[in-house]
């Protein structure tokens, strides 16, 4: 995981091929705080490469640009929060109710757990213009898939299409947690899950 990379690891015995990964996970280390705070549009490959303690040249051996170290990293804090959710679900009470507040709750916590995660995934995904609009638009199916499979075992009457609901739920997490990111009043993440489900749950009754 992110949270758990080491960039003082040695290049002695290394092959051109661990050299390479070894690169590529510092320059992916630097880029979890650094596009994180000040963010990805105020970070340059300098900068970049200083915190990583690598060359400018290195930098090309491993990534295209910064525009491809964002999305590597995008897409492994995606990768990660997926397949915790993915885990919660299948541990949850087998009731519909359960499977939704475990699931917001495992999402939720996660991504909060490291600030960085939360503003690369939720605030910096959304600054960096067209950068991650592919990337993110894959993250986006993939949860609404999620949610969509999670809920199929329980044919609770939806009064809409059950993918629009899922998507728009997907939207309010989203908000919710850039809240919890840029407010001074910082919400509990207990208030967090409650109106997630909370809105859940509407979206599935009668009109």
């Amino acid at each position: 995981m992110l949270d758990g990379w080491n960039v003082n690891r040695s290049y002695r015995g290394m092959s051109a091929e661990q050299r390479l990964a070894d690169r590529r996970e510092r320059l992916m280390t630097a880029a979890y705080t650094l596009y994180a705070k000040p963010g990805f549009t105020a970070t340059t490959i300098e900068r970049l490469c200083s915190e990583a303690r690598i060359s400018n040249r290195a930098f090309y051996e491993c990534f295209g640009g910064r525009e491809e170290l964002l999305q590597a990293l995008h897409e492994r804090c995606v990768e990660e929060s997926l397949a915790t959710v993915s885990k919660a679900l299948q541990d949850a009470p087998n009731t519909l109710d359960g499977r939704i507040r475990a699931g917001i709750r495992a999402y939720i916590e996660f991504t909060t757990a490291d600030w960085r995660r939360a503003r690369i995934m939720h605030v910096e995904v959304r600054r960096s213009g067209d950068v991650l609009t592919l990337s993110r638009q894959r993250a986006v199916d993939a949860f609404a898939r999620l949610i969509e499979d999670a809920s199929s075992d329980f044919p609770r009457p939806a009064p809409l299409n059950r993918r629009l609901i899922a998507l728009g739920v997907i939207g309010a997490l989203q908000e919710l947690l850039i809240e919890w990111l840029l407010s001074e009043d910082q919400p509990e993440i207990d208030e967090l899950v409650a109106v997630a489900v909370h809105i859940f749950n509407r979206s599935l009754e009668p009109g």
